[in-house]
C-alpha cells in the first residue's frame, strides 16, 4: 500500500474542480429534496445542483428548462413493464424521442424541471432507475445482449451483475465517492459483442484447470484497451475482486487533473504488477493467474433470424444510430409480450434485441407493420453502426453525427450493396470519443475541415483497422480533417476493395488484418484519392489489387504504381519492361508527354502519373506524402 500511498501524494497538489463541488453537500440531500427543488422553478434550481449533483442522479440540464435523463437498465435487459413505462414518459414528457446508449442504456430527452420528480419515481416503481449514471460514479454493467441464450454464451452473468450491482447502487459509500467515472463489462460468451476490452474493468470468459471463470483486464477508456492483469476470477471470487479493486480506486485514485484520474493511470503510475499485489494484500486472496482466454471472435449477426440454444427464435432490430421514439418502443414490447415473453435486449451497438420468440411464430412477426419500418436498414452498413450524440444534443460535439453516420451508411449500401461479412463503423462527434470511433473498422472523429473552395464545413478523422477479437487494438488515423461529403467516396473504395476481395464470410477486421494491412496507411490514402479523381473524371478506376504489396521502399512503390496506373489510363505500358526496378526506356514512348487512347485524359493526371514514372529517379515523387498533396491540389484546381 506504501507505493500507492506515494503515488497518490505525488499527484495529491491540487484538487480540481469537481473536487471542491462535491465537498459542498452530501449528493443525497439533493435526491431525498428532488420534488421540493423541482416544484421551485428552474430560475431557483442552484449551480452546484445543475452542474454536478443531478448527474449523480443521471440528470443532465441541457439549458432554457431542458433536460435529458440517462436511465439504468442492467445487462440492457428490459421487461415489458418497463420499456412501455420509458416508452410512455418519453411520449408524456420527452417530446416522443429516445437514444440507445452503447452502455445498453436509454436517454429520455426534452423533459423540463417540473417532471423530473414524476418521471423518476414512475421509473422506481417498474425496478429501474437513473442512479449513478454520470458524472464520478460506477456506470451500468454491460454484457452480451444475448447472453445465457446463444450458443456460444457459456456463463450466465446476469446474476454476476445484480451480484455486483448491489455492491455500489443506491449505496451512499459509492454515490459520488470515485475520483472519476468507471466503467464496468463482463462477457460471459465467446463473441465479443460488447467491446469486452475497453473499459476501466473487464471481465473476459475465460477456462483454467477444466472451470469456466474470467480473465481480467484493468485501465481501459476511450482510445485505449485494458491491460491484462493476469488474473483469473470465477463466480465465487469477482465479488472479492470487484469489492477490493473499488476500494483501492476509492481512496488511492488522482483526484487532481479529471483528464488523468481514470483507473488506468493509477496502475500506469506504480504498474499492474505491483498494482496486483496491493489488491491481493488488501483481499487477503491470492487470486489465480490468468486462463485461456476464450473470446475469440467478432460475431456475424447480420440477418433476421438468431437460433436460441433453447430452441425459441431471437431477431435483432436495427435502430439506426441509436434513435427511436417512446411510440416505437411500446410497439416493440407489445410484440415481443403477443410472440414471446415481452422481454427485450438492448445491445452495446444501440440496437434492440426481441428474444424467445417460438419458432413457429417467427415468420409472423417479420409481417407486423412496426417490424417493417425498421426493417429497411438491416444491412451490414446499419448491424453494427455505432454513432454517439452530435451537435442536435450535446455542447462537445463538432458534427451533427448520427444523421452524418445514417447518411454514410444509407450512401454506401446503395453504392456497394453486401450480402455477407461484417462492417463496424463507429462515430464520435468529437475527440472525446463516445461513439467508441477508435476500436471500430472503420472510425470517424468529428472534425472541422475545409471543403474545395477553402470554406469550413464539417468533416472527420478517418481511423482503420480496429481490433475487438482476443488481440484487441485500437485504429489508426488513415487521414485528418476530411470533409464529410468526401470522406463518404473515400471509404467507399475502401469498402470496394473489401466487397471484391475479401473471402465469403469474412468479416472487415479479418479482411484488414490479412490484407489492408500489406499496404502502408500512405499507399492505401493514395488508392482513395486517386480513385476519387479518377471517379470525377469519368476515368477507369484504379483496384486495390493493382497496388503492389508493401516493400518498404516508396520510391520503388511508387514508381510500379504509376506504370499500372498509366497502364489503365491509357491501355499501354509505359515501360516495355521492368528489371530489378530499373526501367528501360520503351522506344515507342520517347514523348515526356503520357499519351492517352482517348485523348481524355486530364492533363493533371498525367503530370501525376508522369513524375511516378519519370524516367530520370531525381524527378521522381520519393514518398507517397508527395503524391497525396499533388492529388490534394489537383482536386482543388481541377
Amino acid at each position: 500500500m506504501k507505493i500507492l500511498q506515494n503515488a497518490f501524494n505525488a499527484r495529491d497538489k491540487k484538487q480540481n474542480k469537481i473536487e471542491k463541488i462535491k465537498q459542498i453537500k452530501n449528493p443525497k440531500d439533493v435526491i431525498d429534496n428532488l420534488k421540493t427543488i423541482c416544484d421551485a422553478g428552474y430560475e431557483n434550481l442552484e449551480e452546484a445542483n445543475s452542474k454536478y449533483f443531478f448527474k449523480c442522479y443521471g440528470i443532465f440540464d441541457k439549458g432554457d428548462n431542458s433536460f435529458m435523463i440517462r436511465v439504468r437498465i442492467p445487462a440492457g435487459r428490459l421487461n415489458y413493464n418497463q420499456a412501455t413505462t420509458i416508452g410512455s414518459l418519453s411520449k408524456e414528457f420527452g417530446d416522443d424521442y429516445i437514444d440507445i446508449t452503447t452502455r445498453q442504456q436509454i436517454e429520455l430527452r426534452y423533459l423540463t424541471l417540473e417532471n423530473l420528480y414524476t418521471i423518476l419515481t414512475k421509473l422506481d416503481s417498474v425496478g429501474i432507475t437513473t442512479y449513478q449514471t454520470g458524472v464520478d460514479n460506477l456506470r451500468n454493467i454491460v454484457t452480451d445482449a444475448l447472453d445465457n441464450i446463444s450458443f456460444d454464451s457459456i456463463i450466465n452473468t446476469y446474476p454476476i451483475i445484480n451480484k455486483l450491482q448491489e455492491i455500489f447502487l443506491k449505496n451512499d459509500e459509492y454515490i459520488s465517492a470515485l475520483p472519476r467515472k468507471f466503467n464496468t463489462a463482463i462477457l460471459g460468451s465467446g463473441t465479443n459483442t460488447c467491446n469486452i476490452f475497453g473499459h476501466d474493468c473487464c471481465f473476459a470468459l475465460a477456462s483454467k484447470d477444466g472451470e469456466y471463470g474470467f480473465n481480467v483486464y484493468l485501465g481501459g477508456r476511450v482510445g485505449m484497451q485494458a491491460q491484462d492483469a493476469n488474473i483469473f476470477v470465477t463466480a465465487d471470487t469477482i465479488e472479492l475482486f470487484f469489492t477490493t479493486l473499488l476500494s483501492l480506486f476509492k481512496e488511492f485514485g488522482f483526484r487532481d487533473n479529471r483528464n488523468k484520474n481514470r483507473l488506468v493511470f493509477l496502475i500506469n503510475s506504480v504498474g499492474m504488477d505491483t498494482f496486483i499485489e496491493s489488491l491481493k494484500k488488501r483481499s487477503n486472496c491470492e487470486f489465480q493467474s490468468s486462463g485461456i482466454n476464450l473470446v475469440n471472435n467478432n460475431g456475424v449477426t447480420i440477418g433476421n433470424k438468431i437460433s436460441q440454444k433453447d430452441n425459441q427464435k431471437a431477431t435483432k432490430v436495427i435502430i439506426p444510430a441509436g434513435i427511436t421514439s417512446g411510440s416505437d418502443l411500446i410497439e416493440f414490447a407489445n410484440l415481443a409480450k403477443k410472440y414471446g415473453t415481452g422481454d427485450l435486449r438492448l445491445s452495446y451497438d444501440q440496437n434492440i434485441f426481441i428474444i424467445n420468440i417460438p419458432t413457429q411464430s417467427y415468420d409472423d412477426i417479420l409481417k407486423e407493420k412496426i417490424y417493417i419500418k425498421y426493417n429497411k436498414y438491416q444491412n451490414i452498413y446499419f448491424n453494427d453502426m455505432i454513432a454517439c450524440a452530435g451537435t442536435k444534443t450535446c455542447s462537445f460535439a463538432v458534427i451533427p453525427n448520427k444523421e452524418d453516420a445514417i447518411n454514410m451508411a444509407t450512401y454506401l449500401n446503395n453504392e456497394v450493396p453486401l450480402t455477407s461479412g461484417k462492417i463496424r463503423m463507429n462515430w464520435s462527434a468529437c475527440v472525446k470519443g463516445c461513439g467508441i470511433h477508435g476500436i471500430a473498422d472503420i472510425g470517424f472523429e468529428g472534425a472541422k475541415a475545409k471543403d474545395d473552395n477553402g470554406n469550413a464545413c464539417d468533416g472527420v478523422h478517418i481511423l482503420l483497422g480496429g481490433k475487438v477479437t482476443s488481440k484487441a487494438k485500437e485504429a489508426y488515423a488513415l487521414m485528418k480533417n476530411i470533409p464529410i461529403t468526401t470522406a463518404s467516396i473515400y471509404v467507399k473504395y475502401i469498402i470496394n476493395s473489401y466487397a471484391s476481395l475479401k473471402t465469403k464470410n469474412e468479416s472487415f477486421e479479418e479482411f484488414e488484418t490479412r490484407v489492408l494491412s500489406n499496404y502502408s496507411h500512405q499507399a492505401l490514402v493514395f488508392y482513395c484519392m486517386i480513385n476519387k479523381l479518377l471517379e470525377e473524371y469519368n476515368q477507369e478506376k484504379f483496384p486495390l489489387q493493382e497496388l503492389p504489396k508493401t516493400l518498404k521502399n516508396e520510391t520503388f512503390e511508387i514508381f510500379e504504381f504509376g506504370c499500372k496506373l498509366y497502364k489503365i489510363l491509357t491501355s499501354q505500358i509505359r515501360y516495355s519492361h521492368i528489371d530489378n526496378f530499373v526501367p528501360i526506356f520503351d522506344n515507342k514512348l520517347k514523348s515526356n508527354n503520357l499519351i492517352s487512347l482517348n485523348n481524355e485524359i486530364p492533363h493533371i493526371l498525367n503530370d501525376i502519373v508522369l513524375k511516378m514514372t519519370s524516367f530520370n529517379s531525381k524527378q521522381r515523387y520519393q514518398v507517397f506524402s508527395e503524391i497525396i498533396e499533388e492529388l490534394k491540389n489537383a482536386n482543388t484546381n481541377r
